[in-house]
């Protein structure tokens, strides 16, 4: 006879949010810190690096800086705790990698002169 299971026998997993939830978390995150211009776009099928891309605008490096630390604070509440950035401290561009879905936070000038949204939602190349 087996005896009974215990709690420290029991593997605990916790479930972490699906790219659409993360998706979702980011989103809202970004329009509760009145992020400018936020655009969200469907990767999937186009490459293997993530689901998603979001890109959004801050008014400032302070509104930037802002933005991305908000996002990665509710990233990390939400279990996801591997979560990437680059561009901080200068706050220009901020790249957040969450696993799935990868944010980009820029000024605006940056963003116009990146242009990243064309890059990645344009016709793909014969």
């Amino acid at each position: 006879m087996t005896p009974p299971a215990t709690v420290s026998d029991a593997k605990v997993s916790e479930a972490l949010p699906d790219a659409a939830e993360i998706l979702a978390l980011i989103q809202a995150r970004l329009d509760d810190d009145k992020s400018e211009d936020i655009v969200s776009i469907d990767l999937r099928g186009k490459t293997s690096i993530a689901d998603y891309m979001v890109i959004a605008s801050g008014r400032s490096q302070r509104h930037v800086g802002a933005i991305a630390e908000h996002l990665i604070e509710a990233l990390k509440a939400a279990g996801i705790k591997h979560v990437r950035v680059e561009g901080q401290p200068a706050c220009d561009w901020v790249l957040i990698d969450a696993n799935d879905v990868i944010v980009h936070v820029f000024q605006p000038e940056v963003r116009t002169f990146y242009n990243i949204e064309k890059m990645w939602s344009g016709t793909p190349r014969s």
